[in-house]
Parts: C-alpha cells; structure tokens; sequence
C-alpha cells in the first residue's frame, strides 16, 4: 500500500469493485502545514507592507515643504477638474501606441529577418539593416521625434499631415530597432540542428523562417518583446513635443491655466493604469516560462 494514500474499495451497483482514493493522515497533515506556512507568509508580507507604508507617509508628511507640495501636486480640486481634459488626451496616446505597435511589429520582423540572411550576396542589406538598428538604438528618442516631426515636414515634400502622426513615424523608427535585435536575439537561440532540419525537409530559407525558427524564437523572447510595448506606452506620452494634444500636453495646457501641477500627477497615474495590465501579465507569463523550464517542460 502507498504509506501516503488509502484506498477503499467499494462494490458498485453492477457488483464490480470501485476503489476509492483517500489521501492518508501524513498527506494531509502536509498539506494543513503548507496551508498554515502560506497563510503566515500572506500575514506577514501585509504586516509588514502596512508598517513600511506607515513609516513612509509619516516621514513625508513631516517634512517642511509638504503642505506646499501638496497644495501644488496633490490638490484634489484640480485633479478632478483636469481630469476630462486628460482622458482625452489619452485616447489620442492609446491611438498612436495602437499604429504604432502594428508598425513595429512589422518593420522589426523584416529587419530581423534580413539581418538572419547569410549569403553574401545578402550583405549590402544586412549592412543597412544592421546600421539602421545602430543608428536608431543609439539615438535618443526625444530627438528621433524633433528630426522627423520639425524636420522632414519641412522638407516641404510631404502633405500637411497632423504631427500624432509624425509622432508615430519616429516611434516606430526608434522601437523597431530595439525589438528588431530582440527577435534576432530569440532566433539566434534557436538551436541550429532546427534549421538543417527543416531544410533537409526541402523547406526554403522563408519556409523555415516562417514555420520553424520565428514560431520558436518569439516563445523565447515574448518577455522582453512584452517589456518593449510597456515602454512604448510610456513613451508615447513624448509626441506631445511636436504639439500633439495628448495627454501630457492636455495637462501642460490646466498647468498653465491653473499655475498648479496636479494635472500632470493625474497624466502620470492614467500612463501607469494603462500599463499595468501589461506589466503584471509580463511578471505571470516570466513566471510560468520559468516553472516550466524547470520542470523540464517545452519553452
């Protein structure tokens, strides 16, 4: 008998034999002492939580300048006046990340895909591929977006187009070189033995791209790529700069009517609910990548 189970077996209706499974006195002792053990961690992290908390807000409250910091960046007044304002505002950033994560994923994935080529008669493309991703890498994102939205409207080539959409241009050429390295990175781990397998298969080049190293190489790479769009949500807020009524400019705007820096407080908090859901479920999916790369599973 298993010394941690028992078993009864029953006679049925038809006269066969059910067995009933029960767990014995030592699983379920075990299992009373991992349910206690849990419900003692959870008390003590709230505890603790609490007194950190606590501790906290006495030591800022007490300091000399908190009434004036309060009354100029916490004032509930101008928060809910501001607040109209800003959400719309926010919808014109939740419209430019919309476009612009569509862009990036498909110029990364053709830059990641061109500097994968290996024939020589390939190179010229992977030598602009490969100094594009430095370029743009390199280059700060504040000035991406002065270039592309004071300088090539300029030009005097292009229509007149509204500047969120200059703001997604430059957004797109500065996050596809970033996440165009992270999908190169997550093919390159692709072990090689995949790819002498497909083409052994008769698959071309593309085919194997497609089917056997893209669909591995993204599995590896999703928590980073994930990172990627948490950033680009932030940063989207930047377009203001270009006179793009978003929502940091909206709170530029009551800063200005109202000499009372509250409304960019409320811009802030709306940038990190929107994000949050994305970075809690980046936190799970790492999580679960990493229980079933211990447990032996597939990655």
């Amino acid at each position: 008998m298993n010394p941690t189970s028992v078993s009864d077996a029953t006679l049925g209706g038809d006269g066969s034999a059910t067995v009933a499974h029960a767990p014995s006195a030592v699983a379920l002792d075990r299992s009373r002492f991992r349910k206690r053990q849990s419900t003692r961690s959870v008390v003590i992290a709230l505890v603790s939580t609490v007194a950190f908390a606590v501790v906290v807000w006495f030591a800022v409250v007490n300091t000399p300048g908190w009434a004036l910091v309060q009354q100029s960046f916490f004032d509930p007044k101008t928060a809910w006046q501001a607040l109209p304002s800003v959400l719309l505002g926010l919808w014109t950033n939740i419209q430019v990340l919309f476009f612009a994560a569509i862009g990036v994923a498909i110029f990364a994935t053709l830059l990641a895909a061109i500097r994968s080529l290996r024939a020589p008669v390939w190179f010229p493309l992977r030598f602009l591929a490969t100094a594009y991703t430095d370029l743009f890498r390199g280059l700060p994102v504040l000035i991406v977006l002065y270039l592309v939205g004071f300088g090539i409207p300029a030009l005097g080539v292009f229509p007149r187009v509204p500047a969120e959409v200059w703001g997604t241009i430059a957004l797109v050429l500065c996050y596809s070189a970033y996440v165009a390295e992270v999908l190169r990175a997550g093919m390159e781990a692709v072990h090689p033995s995949q790819r002498f397998a497909a083409r052994s298969l008769g698959l071309t080049h593309t085919q194997t791209l497609r089917l056997v190293v893209f669909p591995q190489g993204i599995r590896k790479v999703t928590p980073a790529l994930m990172n990627d769009f948490v950033s680009m949500q932030k940063d989207v807020g930047l377009i203001s700069v270009l006179g793009a009524v978003d929502a940091v400019r909206a709170a530029q705007i009551n800063v200005a009517e109202t000499y009372n820096f509250t409304a960019y407080v409320v811009a802030g908090l709306l940038f990190v609910l929107i994000s949050w859901p994305m970075i809690r479920l980046t936190d799970w999916y790492t999580a679960r990548a990493q229980r079933r790369e211990q447990t032996g599973g597939v990655v």
